[in-house]
């Protein structure tokens, strides 16, 4: 028999009014309700997740928070290019790592609509990474030149699986510094600070390179500074990068004095960092401070090359000292090294800065007796030197007889 809706309520008279049901306690209650259910079935839903294979995963979808990055695996419908990235893999590389490479060279998180950030979550959710496989994967990217690699580093430290330390922050700005990178490596530096890492050498070391290759001198003085207030011995890497900044900014003097300083120390600078001190004194001609350098140079027990000793002739031709220019010249040839076409000019030139055309032509024949000729650069000097003196076909006629003896000893000498 049906039942009416009457027979459902007790009687009440028509003018008595229903109390109103309280909706606000009622739903309030209900979401209680079920955000315990699905607290209570998520210890479940986790042993779930940890046994299913990479594939089954990628059917999975984020649920946690907002649902921004859906994860499917890579199709077919990939690029050459990709495909070619994907097959260079690593063998060795877990599932976990091959499958978040697989979207990263695809740049899946785009075709969602959804950022970098929330890919990587969704395979930290997912699929629980270990630290070594997040090391695995930066390895890689930085081993591919991937542009991400920076976003997915700076996202890793700040995962609790990543287990961040001192040497990744350290990595980090390292790497920001072979790119010049300066403000992204100043961020990663203060992101330390306040999250309580205390700062080592190996990282200031790293700052104050980065300033001395961007020219950054007062940034480096503080650093390097900061440095000294660890109260552990300076290394040669702090010592080299601190000199470099003064050359950089035109005080070798400065770069001088903390040579100095490194040999009490018995801690012995790299030979690039003495050439470019010697250089810095060399291009502003100041003979004295070249003449130390050169000197430390050899004390360091570094042998001078062609280069270096044509430095410290630079150096005499800059101050017009002619006759120094010359000494320093044939005592580059007594320590046997053979002096190039750039020596030879450098030596005319030290001439024509004196106009001493007399003592150039006997240092000319001298070269010649020894069978050393004059190339192009050299070539050049005189040829402009003579064109300035109004003599240059009385000089053609002078070099024509002067290469003609040239080959005509030269002749003779393969005749004997």
């Amino acid at each position: 028999m049906a039942l009416g809706v009457a027979n459902l309520l007790p009687l009440r008279p028509l003018n008595t009014e229903f109390p109103k049901p309280n909706y606000a306690q009622f739903l309030g209650s209900f979401l209680v309700k079920k955000s315990v259910n699905l607290y209570s079935c998520e210890s479940h839903i986790r042993p779930v997740l940890a046994a299913l294979s990479v594939e089954e995963m990628g059917k999975i979808e984020v649920k946690e928070g907002k649902p921004r990055f859906k994860w499917v695996e890579i199709g077919p419908n990939i690029t050459e290019a990709q495909k070619q990235a994907i097959s260079e893999l690593p063998p060795k590389m877990t599932n976990r790592c091959k499958a978040l490479m697989r979207q990263i060279i695809c740049y899946s998180y785009q075709q969602q609509n959804a950022s970098l950030s929330d890919l990587l979550g969704a395979w930290v959710r997912i699929m629980k990474p270990r630290r070594t496989e997040w090391l695995a994967i930066l390895k890689q990217l930085n081993k591919m030149g991937h542009p991400l690699y920076f976003q997915v580093a700076e996202v890793a430290l700040l995962e609790e699986s990543f287990e961040a330390n001192i040497r990744d922050y350290a990595k980090l700005i390292h790497s920001y510094g072979k790119k010049n990178q300066v403000q992204d490596a100043e961020n990663t530096l203060l992101a330390m600070r306040r999250r309580g890492f205390m700062i080592d050498q190996v990282t200031l070391t790293t700052m104050i390179h980065m300033y001395s290759k961007a020219g950054n001198l007062k940034q480096a003085e503080e650093t390097f500074e900061e440095l000294k207030l660890l109260g552990n011995p300076l290394d040669r890497r702090a010592y080299d990068s601190m000199i470099m900044a003064y050359v950089r900014a035109g005080m070798p003097r400065k770069g001088e004095a903390l040579l100095g300083e490194m040999d009490s120390q018995e801690i012995c600078a790299g030979s690039e960092v003495h050439k470019a001190l010697l250089r810095a004194y060399s291009m502003v001609g100041d003979t004295d401070g070249a003449q130390r350098v050169f000197d430390a140079i050899q004390f360091a027990g570094i042998p001078p090359d062609v280069k270096i000793c044509g430095l410290l002739i630079n150096a005499y031709q800059m101050a017009g000292h002619s006759q120094k220019a010359h000494v320093a010249f044939e005592n580059m040839r007594r320590a046997g090294l053979e002096p190039n076409d750039k020596c030879v000019a450098l030596v005319l030139a030290a001439y024509e800065k004196e106009n001493n055309l007399k003592e150039a032509l006997e240092f000319l024949i001298g070269l010649e007796r020894e069978r050393i000729m004059v190339g192009k650069e050299a070539s050049e000097i005189l040829v402009g030197w003579f064109r300035r003196l109004g003599v240059v076909k009385d000089v053609e006629l002078v070099l024509r007889e002067y290469v003609s003896e040239a080959v005509r000893r030269e002749s003779e000498i393969i005749v004997h």
